[in-house]
């Protein structure tokens, strides 16, 4: 049996980049993240069967409940830039095109609607299954599918409105999905 500290050092990282992911801000994710472990902390997780998945059930919903609340999120992101995990081995040219593919990453993400934002952030962020997905959000399978489809398809146009010549699949987002997520602190 794991004791709450264990809990939450085994899944705060996984919340953290997700409540990152939903709403594009540092602070406000670290706000998040203690939130949902307070409401973690204060039922009975021990009961829970799929600690990983209940968790960040209540991770998204609590952010989609603070997205409502914050209905200026386009502005917020626009005036701040996603931080930098550096590495010393790695070359400025290396460190610039991956900043800015994060940048990239975070735009097209947050013109995304916040359910299919969802959707695809425990998808390609955390490797979630659609059955997964629809037992977090509280959505029916299909629903889960039609939302990654869509958003697939949202994100395939706006890259080619963009200039992209690249599909964007499922392989794209993985790999751009991936990227972004070592360049994020924590």
């Amino acid at each position: 049996m794991q004791s709450n500290r264990e809990l939450f050092e085994t899944y705060n990282k996984d919340v953290y980049r997700t409540c990152y992911y939903m709403v594009h801000d540092a602070a406000d994710a670290e706000d998040l993240c203690q939130e949902v472990f307070i409401t973690v902390f204060r039922s009975k997780w021990e009961d829970v069967k799929y600690p990983r998945a209940w968790i960040m059930k209540i991770a998204v919903n609590t952010c989609l409940n603070h997205l409502k609340r914050r209905r200026s999120l386009q502005q917020k992101v626009a005036e701040h830039m996603l931080l930098l995990k550096g590495r010393a081995e790695t070359p400025v040219e290396l460190l610039i095109e991956e900043k800015e593919t994060a940048l990239e990453w975070s735009s097209y993400m947050t013109r995304l609607p916040v359910k299919i934002r969802a959707v695809l952030t425990l998808r390609y962020m955390h490797d979630f299954s659609l059955a997964e997905i629809a037992e977090a959000l509280y959505i029916p399978v299909g629903t889960a599918k039609s939302r990654q489809h869509k958003g697939l398809k949202m994100m395939k146009k706006m890259l080619q409105e963009a200039g992209e010549h690249a599909e964007a699949g499922e392989e794209v987002l993985y790999e751009i999905g991936g990227r972004c997520a070592e360049t994020v602190l924590k």
